[in-house]
């Protein structure tokens, strides 16, 4: 091979290496939070990828030696390990997983073109000996021209075609990875990791006897045994969809532990909320009761106490402190009134419970539930509806108390409206928060911006199942500052 076509190789392999460490920077950021700027990482990531493979080449000259092969894995993927680690903030087990599929996916992309292309390279190489053995000078120099050509070409093909399949299949991992805030367990870690692991084993093994000496000549196995051509690249490809299945899996497994804590979390819920609303609704039945009581008692006081004009001055002032005491009991008695009164005494009692709980927290809040107004007849459990003003009132407080610790003087506000048409009932809650959202690929609600995100979104996912069980329908949007929160519910029918 010519000085030219080397140099030339060598180019190429640098462009590839900068691919693959653009590749790496999108795979590790769909999951890890960066330590800087996306941007300005990603093409410092590249850079720094390309220099360390280079290096790492240089320092451990590729061989096929078992031992020096499998010190040279164990190397590169501690330098990875390392390498992620200065860009990213990864100290999670997911770190694990993805630094081991990405050297997997890496080297199987790389085989699967080196081995689908051998043939063609076969043929080339054929037609290079048959021009170089032509008696014509003149031959011999047009034919090693072409044969540069081609040979450059069909490496080119090798690289884009590695990079397609190790694009598709990391954008695949990533799109098929939904929860990426899942915090696996070991046994879910070791899971995903066997397949990554089988494949990264599998190229090692490839590459220790991919090489055989017969009559001192070198040739590939594939050469010595031409069915591997096509048997390899398959086995190397269902490695590539084991390592798919294994993360499809652990997404199954993730969603029906989150369904299973939502639902478990709802039931505790409807029970907490059945005993709580039937207590309170017990207490403000017999506060009622005690208020009329008390009204009747006291207007039949104040009308002696009229009546007596004619008592001595010394009694009469008595009476009228008597008076101002009793204007003062019945102020005191008229605050015991709820200060909702949207038709349903769940609610009432709920909004009354939530808004003084809220105050405590922020002084200066607004709750607005004028137009939360529900029909004496509504045909929906009154603890459901608690469920969905429950939940959404602990996230539309949990958003104005975020707000108030970064902004003091922001407004902190919620809105409650309610309306009802035909057979539809819906609910719209709207609240101040502080502009940013934390959203996920794949994800319905936004997540929470509490430490522990592993149940995020619960509130919101207990919501939908109450709406779901009405035939209803949950939607979120966002106007400034504001967030909004649609709930839609199917009246049942009374008949």
């Amino acid at each position: 091979m010519s000085n030219s076509v080397t140099i030339i190789f060598e180019f190429l392999d640098v462009v590839f290496i900068l691919f693959q460490g653009y590749f790496l920077q999108y795979y590790m950021g769909s999951f890890l939070e960066p330590r800087g700027r996306r941007r300005q990482m990603g093409v410092c990531l590249a850079v720094v990828y390309t220099l360390f493979r280079k290096g790492l080449d240089a320092i451990w000259p590729p061989g096929y030696e078992g031992m020096n092969l499998l010190g040279k894995q164990m190397v590169s993927f501690a330098l990875l390990i390392v390498f992620v680690l200065c860009f990213y903030k990864a100290l999670c087990s997911i770190t694990i997983f993805l630094t081991v599929s990405f050297q997997a996916v890496r080297d199987i992309s790389v085989y699967i073109a080196v081995i689908l292309l051998e043939k063609p390279a076969d043929l080339i190489f054929a037609l290079w000996e048959w021009g170089t053995g032509k008696e014509s000078g003149g031959d011999v120099l047009k034919w090693l021209g072409a044969m540069n050509v081609s040979i450059v070409g069909l490496q080119i093909f090798r690289i884009l075609f590695a990079l397609l399949v190790m694009g598709i299949f990391l954008r695949k991992i990533v799109k098929d990875f939904r929860e990426k805030d899942y915090r696996m367990h070991k046994s879910e870690l070791k899971f995903i990791l066997i397949p990554a692991l089988t494949g990264l084993m599998l190229c090692m093994l490839l590459r220790a006897v991919m090489v055989t000496v017969e009559q001192d000549a070198t040739i590939f196995l594939y050469q010595k045994y031409p069915f591997l051509v096509l048997l390899l690249p398959g086995v190397l490809f269902l490695s590539l969809l084991s390592i798919l299945q294994g993360v499809k899996s652990l997404q199954e497994i993730a969603g029906l532990n989150r369904e299973k804590n939502s639902r478990v979390i709802l039931e505790k819920q409807v029970e907490s909320m059945q005993e709580h609303m039937g207590e309170l609704e017990r207490v403000y039945s017999g506060v009622r009761s005690m208020k009329h009581d008390m009204r009747n008692t006291l207007a039949v006081i104040s009308g002696l106490i009229s009546a007596s004009d004619s008592m001595p001055p010394k009694e009469l002032q008595g009476n009228k402190e008597l008076t101002a005491y009793l204007s003062d009991l019945m102020e005191t008695m008229n605050q015991l009134e709820l200060p909702f009164h949207t038709g349903n005494s769940i609610v009432d009692a709920l909004l009354h419970m939530k808004y003084y709980e809220a105050l405590q927290s922020i002084p200066d809040l607004r709750l607005s539930a004028e137009q939360l107004l529900f029909p004496k007849d509504l045909p929906i459990r009154g603890y459901d509806i608690g469920i969905i003003l429950g939940n959404a009132l602990d996230n539309a407080l949990e958003a104005c108390v975020r707000l108030k610790k970064q902004e003091p003087e922001a407004e902190a506000f919620i809105r409650l409206i309610s309306f009802q048409k035909g057979k539809l009932l819906f609910l719209r809650i709207e609240n101040s928060f502080d502009g940013s959202l934390i959203r996920k690929p794949q994800s319905e609600f936004p997540v929470t911006a509490k430490a522990d995100r592993e149940l995020h979104g619960i509130g919101l996912v207990n919501i939908k199942h109450v709406a779901e069980s009405y035939e209803g329908t949950v939607d979120w949007d966002v106007a400034e500052r504001m967030f909004i929160l649609a709930v839609m519910l199917k009246v049942p029918s009374t008949d």
